[in-house]
């Protein structure tokens, strides 16, 4: 939608939240963002300035990146949406049973996201489905 402009993105994100504490109409995909912003109370008073926009946030600072963060929460949103990988909604329903909750059941399956992600990335191709639903098998399991 953003291409590789990481300013819009975060601005949207930004715009998302925003309309959401003025109680504003939103679209599917700003709703979407701000239910996964309402999930994680920490990054609130981060997405109150404009400086989020530009910040880099990198393991050497100690720092985690919240907009990755939120955007795998977004990814597997859709995935479980539309079970596309086929399955991925009855293993994420498992999973969340077992942790007795579902926001929890996404934080562990962002690890198999990450690395099927990572794992294209580092081959040049697009990621392995089989090799993502086996990883979030053994976390269902």
């Amino acid at each position: 939608m953003f291409g590789q402009d990481r300013s819009r993105l975060r601005q949207y994100y930004l715009q998302a939240w925003q309309k959401r504490l003025r109680g504003e109409p939103l679209e599917s995909l700003e709703a979407l963002i701000a239910s996964v912003i309402e999930q994680h109370p920490e990054y609130h008073d981060m997405l109150r300035s404009e400086d989020a926009l530009h910040q880099d946030f990198t393991p050497e600072q100690g720092q985690s990146n919240p907009f990755l963060h939120m955007g795998m929460h977004i990814s597997l949103a859709e995935q479980i949406g539309t079970d596309r990988p086929p399955g991925i909604r009855s293993l994420h329903q498992k999973l969340a049973i077992r942790l007795g909750d579902p926001h929890q059941a996404e934080h562990q399956m962002m690890e198999c996201l990450g690395l099927a992600l990572w794992e294209a990335q580092q081959q040049n191709r697009a990621p392995d489905e089989q090799a993502y639903l086996e990883c979030l098998k053994k976390l269902a399991s």
